[in-house]
Parts: C-alpha cells; structure tokens; sequence
C-alpha cells in the first residue's frame, strides 16, 4: 500500500464484514455497521492503532529514502483518484496489471453488462502490484479480480519462480480478505517483439497454470493460442507498430477469451 492511502484504508475496515466473521463474531456482538462495544470493538481499535503505526515507521523511512519515490506511486495515486470521482460499487470485477490491462480501452464495451474496474499500469511487474494493491485492487471489495503480469517481468529477465512468489503473495492476501474472490491469472501473451524469448514466456504460463489448478477460486486464462497461428508463429496484424501491445482486432480476440468468465 503506498503513503497517503489511511482514509481509503480506515474506510475500507469500517465496510468489512469479512474482518467481523474472521473473528467469529455474531451480527450482535458485530454491532451497527458492523462494529459495537466490546471484544470486536477492542480488536478493531489495536489494528487501527497498529495500522497507524506501521503508517509512521513507513513515513519515517520513506525519509530516509533521500526523496526517492516508491516505483508507480503517482500514476496509482491518479489511478485511485480517478475510480473515487467517477463512483465504484462493491462486488465489481476488477482488470489489473500492466500495460496490456491499461489499453483495453473498449474494456467496458466488450462487457456492458458487468460493473467493471479497469486499474492496469503501464510498464509495470507482479511486485509493483503487490506493492500497490490495496489502491488498485483490494479497496474495491471486489467479486472477481483478472490480473496480468509477468510479462514485463521476464522481458527484464527475472525469474518464473520470482514471478509466481509475487503472485502467490498477491493471491493470498486478497483471499485473506475475502476467500470467495474469484482471482483469474492471465498467462503471458506472445508478442512478435518479444518473440526471442518465447520459450520462457511458454516454460512461465504453464507453471502459472499449474499453480492455479492447484488452488482453489482460482484459475489460468490462456491468451497465447488464440493469439498465434496455427504453425505457433505470432500473428503481427493483432499488434500496433511497437508489436508489443495489441491494437482493436487483439482486443477483440481477447473479449472472446474472456466473456465464458463472466
């Protein structure tokens, strides 16, 4: 969670039955909204106050930073300011991740029925989102959750097993908060520019689908099939001129992987 996010926080507690059933308590001893005298209101006031102290020490040792920004904090802060003025309903499904999710522009379109939350970021690898993603994804409270990463983070050569740790922990903390969370990973897609290490993006997404098969609430979305040809060569038409990221007729392919999602 980046600086300067304790109010969305401190909201998103006071909304949270699942905190009140973590702890077992009943709708009486939970109180009004959720919350009363007593043991849950006890509990409620040490992770406040823990919460504000881990805010300091945080503070304190962004200081010592010498004024280095936390990576994306900006474009995140935007991201969430953004989603606050245009009004956000609980239980949404929400797109994150890098450039990719940020570019589906017609994201709402391909799905008009669904209350949809697009907060992709461009450039970005699994551990920027694990470091953003209360202000990206678990403020939201929302119903299901499709993320893309890894894409950037093997082109910068770190490992698979680095990759899925990151999102492990990603997983892990949004069924902490809510275990019925439906999570969909999306594996990596085969860019003509990245085409030189096309085996690796291959060896991540079929560890990123056993990893899900292994979990519950969780599942793979294949992107690479429906993306190549049938001889496994890339399909350069589905890609604006940097041949990286997919222009409208990707885009439209990509709707139809995911609309049995829904």
């Amino acid at each position: 969670m980046f600086l300067g996010q304790k109010e969305d926080f401190d909201r998103f507690l006071a909304s949270n039955g699942q905190l009140s059933k973590m702890l077992g308590m009943s709708e009486n001893e939970q109180g009004m909204n959720g919350f009363g005298s007593g043991k849950f209101w006890f509990m409620f006031e040490i992770m406040k106050r823990y919460y504000s102290l881990l805010l300091l020490l945080f503070t304190f040792l962004n200081h010592l930073s010498f004024g280095q920004e936390i990576p994306f904090e900006q474009e995140v802060r935007k991201i969430s300011s953004t989603w606050d003025s245009l009004g956000w309903k609980p239980r949404s499904t929400v797109f994150t991740g890098s450039s990719t999710i940020r570019m589906w522009k017609n994201l709402d379109g391909n799905f008009p029925s669904e209350n949809l939350i697009n907060t992709g970021f461009g450039g970005s690898k699994a551990s920027d989102l694990e470091r953003h993603l209360f202000p990206l994804v678990i403020k939201y409270e929302p119903a299901r959750v499709f993320i893309y990463e890894g894409d950037n983070d093997l082109w910068a050569d770190i490992p698979a097993s680095e990759i899925l740790s990151s999102l492990d922990r990603i997983v892990t903390r949004i069924h902490l908060i809510n275990p019925d969370t439906k999570i969909y990973l999306i594996g990596a897609k085969p860019s003509p520019s990245r085409w030189e290490k096309k085996s690796n993006y291959l060896i991540f997404n079929q560890l990123l689908s056993e990893y899900c098969q292994a979990k519950e609430n969780i599942q793979f979305v294949d992107t690479w099939n429906a993306l190549t040809n049938p001889d496994g060569s890339p399909r350069p038409e589905l890609y604006i001129k940097d041949q990286l990221h997919l222009n409208q007729d990707g885009y439209v392919i990509w709707a139809e992987i995911f609309k049995p999602f829904f």
